[in-house]
């Protein structure tokens, strides 16, 4: 019998990454059974935008020579997403390569606002029986270590320590440094031991702890997860570099702020729109100085040729509330929006032997897909659902399986941004707003900044993604906003007409 055309070309796929592994197998670039097992360097970093890093942006205010090179030695994502567009519902994704509606993990833990209407119900914790990347890493006998920002539980027993990481440095419920003298010491972080003298700076002292952990674990396999607190408010730079940007900032001449609407046609909310802060600016250059510190001691170790290394955030920018450090440009909105600024995310993969240099890749990905990535290179066998993919197809050059990836927000949250949904497929994605319900279709290709909505010259195309999302809600038990006591009734999908 004829074998279908879409199966020939899996396993086409299927040969051709087979044959490719093999080879780098052969020739000492890719780990199988039997050799060394890849090490793994995870940067996340808090709140930082797609447009705030050189590699993306060549306007870019901030100086990035680190994460820009990085860049050029890997592979650079141009759709590259959060699954959330605030901060704990991403890191849950990051963890179990899971969609965070799953768990009711839709928005910052815990974060619970009202507008027209009351939020969705939330989780103030990911649920113990989550399996994570460090749980099954550990399985296969790394060594696994956290520094910095967690927010994914209230409480001891949710920490990076009693979730596969052997230690963890910083990790605690907390989204932001609150404590002591928040970005320089001392810290008073119940999770950082010892404290630092007087004066040090918080990334620095991450980037410290994670280049040490490389250093002692250089003989083994290992997974360093360095989670910044950086670029997250309270806005505090280093004196120096809070100088050099000021100065800076005196030669760049323009209209800063715009406004963006707000829900229900209220009051619009105000938006940077240029880069020139001085204080966000050396925050940035901070934590790129600390992503460089702990690049140079994987080659000082002499682990980087045998190293895997992601960069990314776990949303955009900070542009229209807390200061409205940055712009996210051509991107519409910002963190706290399902708008393309608020979850279009930097993203760079150097998996040595197997990334090309200075590669650039299109393909949308997603949050979700890390886990089951890192897995993948680790030989580790997942035997629970994932949401993710294995990105190895992507990475080796090929073109990924078509795939419709989702975001669900039933929040108002802190920025100004709307309650809604939305559905990414190829240059596509569909908005739809959760207070009534109405939708919103952009071609992404010619409209990355979300302007000129084409639902009224698509409408099979909204009909089918519509149905698509819709059905994804119910697959994942998307709960939505809540009737106030004295209110009206939100709008409900229409197979979810009564959703508790």
């Amino acid at each position: 019998m004829k074998q279908p055309t879409s199966l020939k070309k899996q396993f086409l796929r299927s040969m051709r990454v087979t044959f490719l592994l093999l080879f780098m197998a052969f020739s000492g670039a890719y780990s199988l059974e039997g050799t060394s097992k890849p090490n793994i360097v995870v940067f996340l970093v808090d709140d930082l935008g797609y447009m705030d890093i050189g590699a993306n942006n060549p306007k870019c205010f901030y100086e990035t020579p680190n994460i820009d090179g990085l860049a050029k030695s890997g592979m650079r994502f141009t759709d590259g997403y959060a699954a959330n567009p605030v901060c704990s519902p991403t890191r849950y994704s990051l963890m179990t390569g899971r969609y965070p509606s799953r768990v009711d993990a839709t928005n910052y833990f815990s974060g619970k606002r009202s507008g027209k209407f009351n939020p969705a119900p939330l989780a103030n914790n990911m649920p113990l029986e989550e399996i994570t990347i460090a749980q099954v890493l550990k399985g296969e006998g790394y060594a696994t270590f956290f520094a910095g920002k967690w927010h994914l539980g209230e409480s001891e027993e949710y920490y990076p320590q009693n979730r596969g990481f052997d230690v963890n440095m910083g990790g605690h419920t907390r989204g932001g440094p609150y404590t002591g003298k928040k970005y320089f010491s001392p810290f008073e972080n119940p999770q950082l031991h010892p404290d630092s003298p007087e004066g040090d700076h918080l990334p620095d002292r991450l980037a410290r702890e994670t280049a040490k952990f490389i250093e002692e674990n250089k003989e083994g396999s290992f997974l360093a997860y360095l989670s910044f607190y950086s670029v997250h408010t309270p806005l505090m730079g280093r004196p120096d570099l809070v100088e050099k940007y000021e100065k800076r900032a005196a030669e760049v001449h323009g209209e800063e702020f715009a406004e963006e609407e707000q829900v229900f046609g209220g009051a619009p909310r105000k938006v940077r729109i240029l880069q020139k802060h001085a204080v966000y600016a050396a925050m940035v250059e901070a934590m790129d100085q600390a992503v460089g510190k702990v690049l140079r001691q994987l080659e000082a170790s002499g682990v980087a040729d045998n190293t895997i290394v992601v960069f990314t955030s776990d949303n955009g920018g900070l542009s229209t509330s807390e200061g409205l450090p940055t712009s996210n440009l051509p991107l519409r909105g910002g963190k706290g929006w399902v708008y393309e600024g608020g979850i279009r995310e930097p993203w760079i993969i150097r998996y040595p032997g197997v990334t090309k240099t200075g590669a650039v890749s299109h393909e949308p990905i997603c949050s979700i897909d890390l886990f089951p990535t890192l897995a993948a290179a680790a030989g580790a066998k997942v035997k629970h659902g994932l949401d993710g993919v294995d990105l190895m197809p992507v990475i080796t050059g090929e073109s990924a399986e078509p795939r419709s990836l989702y975001c669900h927000y039933p929040h108002y949250s802190n920025q100004g941004g709307i309650p809604g949904g939305a559905i990414r497929e190829a240059d596509y994605k569909m908005f739809e707003r959760y207070e009534d319900g109405r939708i919103h279709l952009y071609d992404l290709k010619d409209d990355i900044g979300e302007q000129r909505d084409v639902a009224e010259i698509h409408p099979e195309k909204v009909s089918q993604m519509r149905a698509r999302l819709h059905a994804w809600y119910e697959e994942v038990d998307a709960k939505f906003l809540q009737k106030k006591d004295d209110g009206p009734e939100p709008w409900r999908p229409p197979y979810h007409s009564q959703n508790p």
